[in-house]
């Protein structure tokens, strides 16, 4: 057990450094976190390389972003990033590691933003669930509609006049409407403080039989709406369920342990600012227990919709966030290699281990499970509430 400037944890003993994990640039960028520790749950912000515990300035990240400004803010020096070793949860829950860096932000995400992620939910419509339908499909809709959709600007009279040609050719799809029409998809993800962070356990349903992740950017965002700096997600997608019915979203996005967010938010400066979203290469790696290996890359800047329209259709005069909330821009990333039997296309197996990674914002690795079998979420709002107030951080 150690004890730094009044912070109490206790050391893993088989640790895994997180250097490997952070942006490439790392000793020149400002990140924001959260570990877990002995005490709870606690905000901390790395500058200059070093980690900071900000507890007493804002004893949550929300109240830390929304009254976030030019400086950094003080807090109590805990020595250099290198020397922690933060260990993954798998196989079991440790006491001391890094947690998701949202906590009372509600977790929005965006749908259908790249033209080959609407394909794939038109085919999983189409397909009604059943991945033993969607080649046939597949070839027939990008020869058909695939260059059509990537062309036209969400919105534009182009897309308009495309949707007439192809509600009267029987192509017309809800899905096409949210990718091409002047509406974004914007729904919830995961609850208040759901969400897992880098290391731990990733939740699949154990009666899905068609998912894969969703590797996306996911933007920090304050109750005023300024976009504040940006993180790196897994949105899993059951792909069975909601083929079945977009009805089913719910049960499709919003299970235990099914949303990661990390490893930290790195906030915009100097050195990092949307553009550099923008222009990201998010790449995606899935590690599977049998010798399966999955590599990929998507361009941020193929998306059909910019990050500050995202936003802005997050939120305004029809929606409020007095937390702010945490916004995923939605993923190109639909893997159709076949896993096993020829044509089943891709799903997850228990034990892949997935990393999510961009340059200049690390690498979210995690691992998959049940999510019956995944860590129970036990810790809500009430109860870190009940924590801050046992350590005296409510009136700071």
């Amino acid at each position: 057990m150690e004890e730094v400037a009044g912070l109490t944890w206790s050391q893993p003993t088989r640790g895994v450094l997180m250097i490997e994990h952070l942006p490439s640039d790392w000793r020149d960028a400002i990140l924001v976190g959260r570990m877990l520790t002995k005490d709870g749950p606690t905000p901390v912000v790395v500058s200059g390389g070093r980690v900071r515990d900000v507890s007493r300035h804002a004893a949550t990240v929300s109240q830390l972003l929304n009254g976030w400004n030019v400086d950094v803010p003080a807090g109590a020096d805990l020595g250099p990033l290198e020397a922690f070793a933060f260990e993954r949860s798998y196989p079991a829950a440790r006491e001391t590691r890094l947690l998701s860096p949202f906590d009372l932000q509600c977790i929005k995400a965006s749908g259908v933003t790249f033209a080959i992620s609407a394909m794939e939910r038109v085919i999983e419509e189409r397909c009604r669930g059943d991945a033993s339908k969607a080649q046939g499909l597949r070839d027939n809709l990008r020869d058909r509609i695939g260059a059509d959709i990537r062309s036209v600007k969400p919105g534009s009279d182009a897309a308009r006049k495309l949707k007439a040609a192809l509600i009267s050719d029987g192509l017309w799809s809800q899905y096409l409407e949210v990718a091409i029409g002047p509406d974004a998809e914007i729904f919830t993800k995961a609850p208040t403080l759901s969400t897992v962070g880098w290391g731990d356990w990733i939740g699949v349903r154990a009666d899905s039989a068609w998912n894969n992740p969703e590797p996306e950017i996911v933007l920090a965002v304050d109750s005023a709406g300024r976009i504040l700096g940006a993180s790196l997600g897994n949105d899993v997608n059951l792909r069975d369920i909601e083929g079945r019915s977009a009805l089913l979203l719910g049960k499709a996005k919003d299970n235990n342990a099914s949303c990661a967010i990390g490893p930290f938010i790195r906030m915009f400066d100097g050195r990092f600012t949307l553009d550099d979203v923008r222009s990201a290469v998010v790449r995606l790696e899935i590690d599977g227990p049998e010798g399966f290996r999955l590599e990929g890359q998507s361009s941020m800047s193929q998306i059909s919709r910019d990050p500050v329209e995202l936003v802005g259709q997050t939120i305004g005069k029809h929606h409020a966030y007095p937390d702010g909330f945490a916004l995923f821009l939605g993923t190109m990333f639909a893997p159709i290699v076949d896993r096993g039997t020829p044509g089943q296309g891709f799903t997850h197996r228990n034990g892949d281990v997935v990393r999510v990674s961009a340059e200049k914002l690390g690498v979210l690795e995690n691992k998959v499970t049940t999510c019956d079998q995944a860590p129970t979420w036990g810790f809500g709002i009430a109860d870190l509430m009940r924590n801050l107030a046992r350590r005296g951080l409510l009136n700071s």
